[in-house]
């Protein structure tokens, strides 16, 4: 595992803006006592700055940022420096108007928000690498500079005519000619064949939104304009500090769901940063799932983000307590984060960083929780969970060298993949659920704490006993050629319903089944059944039976031998889940959805068999309970979290330390609700 960060402990911080408190010193001066007291060794300046750092054009005041430097090296703090282009000031917005984005009706929009700009504007491209130029040359070689933080939270489309010309070029670079655009995007059907370039616009109410092959180009485009539109920001940034890694903020989306964020491929820009950073906000605490059930959707989002570069990140913000942005904002109840601050580490986090350690006096985000509140006291629960974590962290100074247990299970996703499965004009749009899917099949090796990697379909399979590759809908010829060689090498290949059935052209296959998906899981494929929700079939399997939902393949079997079998309607008697035997491996194929206990009790199954549940020193009682390893070769940190409101005990079967006392532990650990172990085997 790379260690472009060099650490040597876990950083705890956040972005600080001391730029609103300018006219009180003595704030700052308090601010700095506090992030001692609170155990906070990383400070985040910058972001959103622009304006403090250049109020008028060509003018530029660094005195404050200057005595931030300063005393943040006086006491022995990193620095994390933002770019500011994440929110431009309003005197480059009024001067050049041509910085501001154009929506999808063609309207340019106001000053106002932030990330409101164009990425393909020269203008802007120009004065963000100013910008940045100043920054590297004042401050590159800072004792205290850690990383750069490149602008904050990349998102957002723009359709002005500058955009449009360079999505003509991306178009012409991709398929060279008219002809071949047509042929990828089935142009003659409803005669909107092109015969000029200049014919293509970005899909919007106004033209185009119902040739899918235009809307998925569209987002590979937003996403390559994006990165762009990044690597632009950084070159001042290598030229003049080749040695500072570079990072910027990637997202999950947003609750109930707890989705990957929809707007950029992340796969492809993680290729682009030094160290992969995201911002995590689980909303504790709801009313519609359990906090075991939020903690497993969690997991996934910091092993979605792990397994990028398939190397340790950094969440870069967090809350403290509440945020000001969920439907509901509710505070965190007593030892929530504690208890999720050491699961991100668990998952191979290598910092607790938020937003903010000091609360907005006014704006959009007075009320988002922060480490000092407007109460400015250290008496308050935030802070004092803020300090437990900061202690928990400098305790935990041996685990900085680990890296979350290897993985034998891998599941597939794939963005290109969700982009066309969310645009087809088939099956039913409110139950496609294709991450949530992904949640469902991840769930069973969550609760039996088995490591789980999230794959791209450019990522080597073979060290991994088991691929789950769920609703593949959008599936190119090599891929099903990789998923038949992975099988035919000694592989276990899991797929479902909804698999195979367009190009990477979203053009759908001709003649059936791809040859090499027929071949991998012994059937072919006759149709998918889809059911209203109320509607319901069931299945017969492992002696029980049990419901089916939403999608039903018919399936016709070709060497594949049956697992189970539908027991109502037209197709009754006929195959739903199969298994098909290639030399030293096996292909299942699931066709149709299910809730998760047949998941559960098919998983059991495959876990049995292909012994994928690892060797702990520890025993549980309830899978609400989840231990997640970090090791080197010299040493394993077992973490152990209760994520429910009951207390449980848990069982060494080991001698180990408790890596927080430092303190030989005792065989049977009591874990109250929301507690938190970790236990290690090292001797440092």
């Amino acid at each position: 595992m790379s260690n472009p960060l060099k650490l040597t402990h876990f950083l705890h911080g956040g972005d600080y803006n001391p730029d609103q408190w300018l006219d009180h010193p003595e704030i700052i001066d308090r601010d700095f006592h506090l992030f001692q007291q609170a155990h906070l060794n990383s400070i985040t300046l910058g972001v959103f700055s622009w304006a403090k750092l250049e109020p008028s054009e060509g003018h530029y005041d660094f005195s404050w940022l200057d005595d931030i430097f300063d005393r943040a090296e006086a006491q022995g703090t990193h620095v994390i420096l933002a770019t500011p282009s994440g929110a431009r000031p309003r005197w480059l917005a009024e001067k050049y108007p041509e910085v501001l984005r154009v929506d999808n009706h063609g309207q340019r929009q106001h000053f106002g928000e932030r990330h409101n700009h164009c990425y393909t504007s020269p203008i802007y491209r120009e004065k963000v690498q100013t910008i940045n130029r100043k920054l590297a040359e004042r401050y590159g070689h800072r004792k205290s500079l850690l990383m750069w933080h490149i602008s904050n939270e990349y998102g957002g489309q723009c359709f002005c005519d500058l955009c449009q010309a360079a999505f003509r070029d991306w178009l012409k670079a991709k398929y060279h000619s008219l002809d071949c655009l047509n042929h990828a995007y089935w142009s003659s059907f409803w005669s909107h064949t092109y015969t000029s370039w200049d014919q293509v616009e970005a899909p919007s109410p106004l033209g185009d939104q119902s040739v899918t092959g235009l809307n998925l180009d569209w987002h590979r485009f937003v996403t390559d304009r994006t990165i762009d539109f990044f690597e632009n920001e950084i070159k001042p940034l290598r030229e003049l500090t080749p040695n500072i890694p570079v990072t910027t903020n990637f997202m999950g989306g947003n609750p109930p769901e707890s989705h990957v964020f929809t707007d950029l491929d992340y796969q492809k820009f993680a290729e682009h940063v030094d160290i992969v950073s995201w911002d995590s906000y689980p909303n504790w605490s709801n009313d519609y799932e359990s906090t075991a059930q939020l903690a497993m959707k969690t997991a996934l989002m910091n092993d979605e983000m792990r397994s990028l570069k398939h190397d340790n990140y950094l969440i870069m913000e967090s809350t403290p307590s509440q945020v000001n942005w969920h439907p509901y904002n509710r505070s965190k109840r007593p030892g929530m984060h504690e208890m999720g601050s050491l699961q991100q580490i668990a998952h191979g986090a290598n910092s607790v960083m938020y937003f903010q350690l000091h609360q907005s006096r006014g704006a959009s985000e007075m009320f988002h929780g922060a480490v000092i509140t407007n109460n400015l006291s250290d008496q308050t629960r935030a802070f004092k969970d803020v300090t437990t974590v900061g202690h928990d962290l400098q305790q935990l100074t041996g685990a900085v060298a680990t890296h979350r247990r290897d993985a034998r299970v891998a599941i597939v996703f794939d963005y290109d993949n969700m982009w066309a499965l969310d645009d087809s004009r088939n099956y039913a749009n409110a139950t496609k659920q294709y991450w949530r899917t992904i949640q469902e099949h991840y769930q069973y090796f969550w609760e039996h704490d088995i490591p789980v990697d999230i794959v791209k379909t450019a990522d080597d399979l073979t060290p991994y006993t088991l691929v789950i590759d769920p609703m593949h809908f959008l599936m190119d010829q090599a891929f099903a050629a990789k998923l038949k060689a992975y099988v035919h090498q000694g592989g276990h290949l899991v797929g479902t319903y909804i698999t195979g059935i367009v190009d990477r052209n979203d053009l759908a296959y001709q003649g059936g089944w791809l040859p090499d998906l027929q071949a991998t899981y012994g059937l072919t494929v006759q149709e998918t059944d889809t059911l209203y929700p109320h509607q319901h079939n069931t299945l017969k399997a492992f002696d029980k039976t049990y419901t089916t939902k939403d999608y039903s393949d018919l399936l016709v079997l070709d060497g594949a031998e049956p697992l189970g079998t539908y027991e109502r309607d037209f197709y009754a008697g006929t195959t739903a889940i199969s298994r098909h035997p290639l030399e030293q491996g096996a292909a299942y194929y699931l066709g149709c959805r299910t809730d998760t206990d047949f998941l559960e009790d098919f998983y059991r199954s495959l876990d049995r068999s292909l012994k994928l549940t690892p060797e702990l020193p520890l025993k549980k009682k309830t899978p609400t309970v989840s231990i997640q390893v970090r090791e080197n070769a010299t040493a394993h940190f077992y973490f152990v979290i209760n994520f429910s409101h009951q207390a449980t005990t848990i069982q060494l079967t080991q001698p180990l330390t408790d890596a927080l006392t430092h303190q030989p532990a005792d065989s049977t650990q009591e874990l109250p609700a929301y507690g938190v172990r970790v236990f290690t085997d090292s001797q440092d």
